[in-house]
């Protein structure tokens, strides 16, 4: 070796280097110490309580979120910009939760789901806190339940996945179903988790019943010197809350106001999908060949084989950023996602289209010192289900399949009722929206 260690400092290694040697020449290679890492899990890996820790972590920058909201169409300008977050109560651009959401699904990829033949479903979606450029995630994900269909037959196990920011505080947390292949022709166990069932010393800090932390202002509501710190934190951009310059960024056709249960929302873009989701895969540290290999996902058989298919979690962003002017451009926060079902692949070339109904509306009422006891506040919950169909106009899908386009898929069989191909994604969510404009 021409490298050698000549001195340590407190947290420096220094290494005198000489000039390079070639050396393979002088090497006979040999096919006796072959390496080929393998990753992923099996069915067998799957036991009830065991936490799996993820390797990597993510860096959040304020680059890449701010690119990742304007390819996935975010129209929310809490996502975009930083005056108008900072009025709200924000301390400076957060991450779009459903960003927030892939980097702990794509954290966990290599050991929940790389060896995956489906993800069954995504359900208790809950955004506990902001994510803000310079934050740090790490994912942890607890094995749940697991269920053996027999010899030959993929497995199905159900999952925890936390991630926590550098202060151990969970930002995000779901459950979620993924069908795994067996490694060998041997019995395996069912199992849930119980206090018997915990072989882990692992910290888990899943929550049974979430606090979820979120920034606000009331708008016109909030007190002078509230409004002036703010100003003084936006570096002089002075976009207080309740100002006419905030209130200007959105549209009161988007407020709580607007919302009535029963109603179905036709969102009227489209997005071609490109061959960018190879790279937004890997933007948000998801592992999995299927999305990137090409070799890979045509050396496979069945529905899956071809070419690579888009991530899932990505398909879902562009969904809801085709949405996002009509429903979400006044939310003021995420409050979760719950049965999320991608029910047909996407590829590159295909065009998507999303439908929104809207389930139940919730006013809240007024908090804080001063508030009269029954009065209402300043924000609302609406709860939606979100659908996203592919090469069709949204308003053609509608007018094609009716009031089945929000049945879900799994149910249309006892309902005897014909899936619907071109549907390729159903998933409820629930926002905290303003009243009126910020």
């Amino acid at each position: 070796m021409s490298e050698s260690i000549i001195k340590r400092k407190d947290r420096e290694l220094v290494f005198e280097a000489g000039p390079f040697q070639a050396v393979a020449a002088e090497v006979a290679p040999t096919l006796d110490e072959v390496v080929r890492r393998e990753y992923g899990r099996a069915l067998e890996d799957f036991v009830p309580g065991t936490v799996f820790v993820h390797p990597r972590g993510f860096t959040f920058d304020r680059g890449t979120m701010i690119a990742y909201a304007r390819t996935f169409m975010e129209a929310n300008p809490l996502h975009l910009n930083e005056a108008y977050a900072l009025s709200q109560g924000y301390t400076g651009l957060p991450a779009a939760a459903h960003m927030v959401m892939n980097v702990a699904l794509s954290l966990g990829v290599q050991n929940d789901s790389e060896k995956a033949i489906a993800n069954l479903g995504y359900w208790d979606v809950r955004f506990l806190r902001p994510v803000y450029a310079g934050d740090t995630l790490r994912g942890l994900t607890r094995v749940v339940e697991r269920k053996d269909r027999g010899v030959g037959k993929p497995g199905i196990a159900t999952i925890e996945t936390l991630a926590v920011n550098q202060d151990d505080k969970v930002v995000v947390q779901y459950r979620r179903k993924v069908m795994v292949p067996r490694r060998g022709d041997g019995p395996i166990p069912d199992g849930e988790l119980s206090a018997e069932a915990v072989p882990s010393t692992v910290a888990f800090p899943w929550h049974d019943t979430p606090k979820l932390h979120v920034p606000f202002i009331a708008g016109p509501r909030a007190a002078a010197g509230e409004a002036l710190s703010l100003a003084k934190a936006s570096r002089g951009v002075r976009l207080g809350p309740g100002s006419e310059a905030a209130r200007e960024l959105t549209s009161e056709a988007s407020c709580f106001g607007a919302f009535k249960p029963g109603q179905i929302w036709v969102h009227r873009n489209g997005r071609t999908v490109t061959d960018e989701h190879v790279n937004w895969t890997y933007q948000v540290g998801n592992t999995h060949p299927l999305h990137f290999d090409r070799l890979y996902s045509k050396s496979l058989s069945g529905p899956m084989a071809g070419e690579p298919i888009v991530y899932g979690g990505l398909v879902f962003a562009w969904l809801l950023g085709l949405a996002s002017r009509d429903v979400s451009e006044n939310a003021v926060w995420e409050l979760g996602f719950h049965a999320g079902f991608h029910t047909q692949p996407t590829f590159a070339g295909d065009t998507l289209a999303a439908l929104t109904r809207v389930l139940s509306v919730e006013a809240l009422p007024a908090v804080g010192a001063g508030a009269e006891p029954g009065s209402e506040g300043a924000l609302g919950i609406v709860r939606m289900q979100l659908v996203g169909v592919k090469n069709l106009r949204a308003e053609e899908a509608l007018a094609r399949f009716g009031a089945d386009l929000f049945i879900a898929e799994d149910d249309k069989k006892k309902l005897g009722k014909e899936k619907i191909a071109e549907k390729v994604f159903e998933i409820e969510r629930t926002l905290l929206v303003r009243r009126d404009p910020a």
